[in-house]
């Protein structure tokens, strides 16, 4: 019996991969790589020294998805696959809906057709649109900003009924906060497709030479240095909750939710800072308008899943910047590197 995992070759799906193979499970993979590479996965089998199934499918390919769970006996899924981007979900929103929520639709018809009823699926912080406090737990409010974070409360929402329908099914809803970091090993880390979205991502990009300068959305924010506070989560930590929500959906049933997230808050020119430290590189930076839609302070309050899940994050910035950099160094052009003919037909289906 193996787990599915949908989107098993992006940045948090290819480390929990990893964990998971750790943790002595059977896993298979499904990716359309669209905003991956496969070489992730020839990396996670060189990294565990294992094999597995990887398919080459898209959730809206309701055939190809069916040949998946016809071919292997799965016994849960962990649901990474979908569009992420805030920006291009304001822009494209029709896409957005279309993809993530009639490909969960489609997964989810398929795992009741095939009496698959144990699913721990990725949201979002996002979902709690701009709170009115901090730090914030899994009762808050949610009333997202933008057509992404719609879609994660949604698709909450489908699996919230779905249990109703049919107690039988165990579902995690597990809510992250902003993953940075890489695989201590250097050899995976996070590689998207042009411009950065995200904070670290464009650190490295600046240090290794890409960039000139880093732009930094707002300085005027009511916090101690003017800058956006968020709560920064080391991959591997979040990675690591996958495991324990699985054995958490393995062993029962109902639907619940939880914050992955440090409980703490660090600002932009904290994160600038401690970089800065411990590579050594220094980063050029510029201040630039507040984007809209973002908030001062974002930081949750990870109780919940320590207390239910055993889970608790381990790993301090220092640590997120040193594996940043780590994969940085290691990999300059990503996965698309020279080296990696060495780590090819590792693991094919």
């Amino acid at each position: 019996m193996a787990i599915l995992i949908t989107g098993g070759a992006g940045y948090i799906g290819s480390h929990t991969c990893i964990e998971l193979l750790n943790a002595g499970y059977e896993i298979i993979c499904l990716d359309n790589f669209s905003n991956s590479k496969s070489a992730s996965l020839n990396r996670v089998a060189a990294i565990t020294g294992k094999s597995f199934k990887w398919y080459e499918v898209d959730l809206l390919d309701r055939q190809g998805l069916e040949k998946v769970f016809i071919d292997n006996e799965i016994e849960a899924v962990i649901h990474f696959a979908g569009l992420k981007a805030v920006g291009e979900s304001v822009a494209s929103p029709l896409h957005y809906y279309h993809n993530n929520i009639t490909g969960t639709l489609i997964l989810c018809e398929m795992m009741e057709k095939y009496d698959v009823k144990k699913l721990v699926f990725s949201s979002s912080a996002t979902v709690y649109g701009m709170p009115d406090s901090v730090p914030i737990s899994e009762d808050f409010p949610m009333h997202t900003t933008n057509p992404y974070g719609r879609t994660k409360i949604m698709i909450e929402e489908i699996l919230q009924d779905l249990y109703v329908s049919d107690i039988s099914w165990g579902i995690c809803l597990l809510r992250y906060f902003n993953p940075i970091g890489a695989h201590e090993s250097g050899i995976i880390g996070e590689d998207p497709n042009g411009t950065p979205n995200n904070l670290m991502p464009y650190i490295t990009s600046v240090a290794s030479g890409k960039r000139k300068e880093l732009q930094v959305y707002g300085c005027d924010y009511p916090t101690a240095d003017g800058t956006g506070v968020r709560d920064y989560i080391h991959v591997v930590d979040l990675a690591n909750g996958h495991v324990k929500a699985l054995e958490k959906v393995m062993s029962s049933t109902g639907v619940d939710a939880y914050n992955l997230g440090t409980g703490k808050g660090n600002s932009v020119l904290e994160i600038i800072a401690t970089f800065e430290e411990v590579t050594g590189k220094r980063i050029p930076y510029t201040f630039a308008a507040r984007r809209p839609g973002d908030v001062a302070e974002c930081y949750s309050d990870p109780s919940k899943a320590k207390e239910e899940l055993g889970w608790v994050a381990k790993r301090g910035i220092k640590e997120m910047c040193r594996d940043a950099w780590n994969w940085q160094e290691k990999n300059p052009d990503g996965y698309k590197g020279k080296d990696n003919n060495n780590f090819k037909n590792r693991h094919l289906p």
